[in-house]
């Protein structure tokens, strides 16, 4: 698949501060690629070095081919939606759309079009004559977007957008997005700290730490083979359960021995070699250890006491000591455990991660 955006040994620097540093990615034509990460990890930085917003320190960028280093940003083929709406105040939702076309002198016909095409795929039809003032923080947004979208470009980049909205309007825009890429096919660079945006809204995340991308992979890859600690702990609400100790070997087969107890890794998959004396970190999903009546017959049982119990609506959330950690389990929201109580735990190895605890990455 042809290339959308390319972006080629990019550093940037503030002084004597290393932003980026020869940083490489493939964006591919048509595919909505999330940048994920803390707040200082670089993910906006780089999103403005795509928008020409920042002038790199080195490297190139290329937008569709052609080699937009040192372009304008309205030279670039690209659209933008920020964090802030930006909207201006005076102007109706009509005039915020159609200001940037008619700065760039398109044909009133033209802007008429692209307008009306805007406002249909974005349900904002009744708001036209209404002023930013008289709309609600989803219908802002939605008019910032339309903005981005009336410019008819190959290339959408979103700044965090959703972050000033409540959780239920963050929700259902989330859906209106994912529905506006699945009907224009268009290239879509999103950027966010909010994992959950990552997980339902890509084809590919690249999850960023310190200026580095530490995983460019589809999500279900991300969440179920992380490729090192960090990434592992990022994603997934509550986090993956860790814990500490060293690889050793029964009956000629490697298992994971932490504080005394021994976990057999039969099922796992590894990437490298689960050598003998290695120090690693064991790493389950909650939602992938049994509890009680959910264990299957012929797994290797272990025994935890609940120390707290979340109901969450459709699961409950579990706090369990065992092998010396806290650890929390996802089970069924009807099932209910009183803390103190003593269970059975079992720990499907299919879907685990073991990490090297030196170099924190996969084994």
């Amino acid at each position: 698949m042809n290339s959308s955006v390319s972006i080629k040994d990019l550093s940037l620097s503030f002084g004597a501060v290393n932003v980026l540093e020869n940083l490489n990615l493939e964006i591919r034509d048509g595919e909505f690629l999330v940048l994920l990460g803390s707040s200082g990890c670089g993910k906006s930085t780089l999103l403005n070095c795509i928008a020409g917003l920042l002038d790199i320190s080195e490297g190139q960028v290329f937008i569709k081919g052609k080699n937009v280093t040192w372009e304008e940003p309205k030279d670039r083929g690209i659209g933008m939606v920020f964090q802030s709406y930006a909207l201006y105040p005076q102007m109706t939702v009509e005039k915020n759309l159609s200001f940037g076309l008619k700065v760039a002198k398109t044909p009133q016909a033209e802007i008429d079009k692209r307008v009306a095409r805007a406002a249909e795929i974005l349900q904002i039809q009744p708001l036209l004559k209404r002023k930013p003032s008289e709309l609600s923080g989803g219908q802002r947004q939605r008019v910032a977007i339309g903005r981005a979208l009336v410019r008819d470009v190959d290339v959408f980049l979103f700044d965090e957008p959703l972050s000033n909205l409540d959780a239920k309007l963050r929700s259902e825009l989330r859906v209106e997005i994912k529905r506006l890429h699945q009907s224009l096919k268009n290239t879509m660079i999103y950027v966010t700290h909010d994992q959950i945006e990552a997980l339902t809204l890509a084809d590919r995340i690249a999850i960023m730490k310190n200026g580095v991308i530490q995983q460019l992979d589809d999500p279900i890859a991300i969440y179920n083979a992380p490729r090192n600690l960090f990434v592992a702990g990022f994603i997934g609400s509550p986090s993956m359960n860790f814990l500490n100790g060293e690889l050793a070997a029964r009956d000629g087969k490697p298992v994971f021995v932490a504080n005394g107890v021994t976990f057999g890794l039969d099922g796992y998959d590894a990437d490298g070699t689960l050598k003998a004396g290695r120090k690693a970190v064991l790493g389950v999903r909650p939602e992938h250890i049994k509890v009680n009546e959910d264990i299957a017959a012929g797994s290797e049982i272990h025994d935890a006491i609940v120390d707290i119990e979340e109901p969450m609506g459709a699961d409950n959330l579990l706090w369990l000591k065992h092998a010396g950690h806290t650890m929390s389990v996802r089970i069924n929201g009807s099932r209910r455990f009183q803390p103190g109580t003593a269970v059975k735990l079992a720990f499907d190895m299919t879907m685990a991660s073991v990490f090297d605890a030196e170099t924190e990455l996969r084994i």
